[in-house]
């Protein structure tokens, strides 16, 4: 089932506003008693929304804490009351439709509404041999996401699911009651190839991307803006294909993977600068992450802080 026009949320408030938002990345990296507070303290700062990243260990951190993202999230709903919460982004990795069907469902409702599920088709880092299995190819990931996205959509609007996939099946998957947004909780697509593209256009209420990973070492922020203007019109073209408006679609930009990289954190006017130069793009959303010292998402706390209270009010 195509739900590409949702827009509401708990309590029948809006999933997406429009204009440029604000939200951030907290990594699973602290123990809950510590953790809490930074939660807490994206919403008391404003933040859109607050994502984590659904891994079982990533890059960097793999030898450090690293904590489950929907008990996190889970966590998370019950020390707040307005953030948006969500992954960014779950992938079938490790990952089976009828199962996170369930566990989201249940988040939807403990945050009352408030979930957003970031989801993509997943890489080839820790993740992709945790289980013990071999690393996918890249045709391999696409052709399970493309069978993925379709039955979670299902699986999450409709009470009983029964399909035999190539390589996901549900038989009389049952979930009643269903998600608190209705039809049901919105996805954010991540996507940069055709085949997720057309996913987003069919099943999704946001695209996100990080840009182009070829720029990430020795681009430049012109070749990053051309590419991401790329990337939308491609969306664009899938949007057109699948009967929908593109501008229905919340775009999102995952910071910190840009030729940029931090660098738009250093001031609020350099945020700014960046910010709007994505916004000019069609970006709604842009997505920072909260600071970690002594590591790639190093930045200084009190500008960030003051990103948060203040730059969107420029921008809008």
């Amino acid at each position: 089932m195509c739900v590409a026009g949702q827009n509401s949320g708990g309590g029948g408030k809006p999933a997406y506003r429009r204009g440029m938002r604000l939200s951030t990345v907290i990594l699973p990296i602290h123990r809950w008693a510590e953790g809490r507070k930074t939660w807490q303290r994206a919403e008391d700062l404003g933040f859109y929304a607050a994502y984590t990243y659904d891994h079982l260990s990533w890059r960097s951190f793999r030898d450090g804490p690293w904590f489950g993202a929907l008990p996190t999230l889970t966590a998370a709903a019950t020390a707040t009351q307005r953030l948006r919460l969500g992954t960014l982004v779950t992938s079938p990795n490790f990952r089976h439709p009828v199962t996170l069907a369930k566990e989201l469902i249940s988040l939807d409702d403990v945050s009352g509404g408030r979930v957003t599920l970031g989801i993509g088709a997943g890489g080839n880092g820790f993740d992709a041999t945790a289980l013990g299995q071999q690393a996918w190819t890249p045709k391999e990931r696409a052709d399970r996401f493309a069978e993925f996205v379709p039955l979670l959509d299902r699986l999450l609007t409709e009470d009983a699911v029964s399909q035999r996939g190539t390589f996901y099946s549900a038989d009389e998957a049952r979930n009643v009651p269903g998600c608190v947004q209705r039809p049901r909780l919105p996805f954010a697509v991540a996507a940069t190839g055709p085949r997720g593209f057309r996913l987003a256009a069919r099943h999704g209420q946001a695209w996100v991307t990080t840009g182009d990973p070829k720029l990430y070492e020795t681009g430049t922020p012109e070749q990053s803006v051309r590419a991401l203007r790329g990337q939308m019109e491609r969306l664009g073209t899938a949007c057109q294909e699948a009967g929908r408006e593109v501008a229905g679609l919340e775009k999102i930009l995952l910071t910190g993977f840009t030729p940029e990289r931090a660098r738009p954190l250093d001031s609020v006017d350099a945020f700014v600068e960046f910010a709007g130069r994505h916004q000019e793009l069609g970006f709604t959303e842009i997505v920072v992450h909260w600071p970690i010292p002594d590591s790639d998402f190093a930045a200084d706390q009190p500008v960030f802080e003051k990103i948060a209270t203040e730059a969107v009010g420029q921008l809008s």
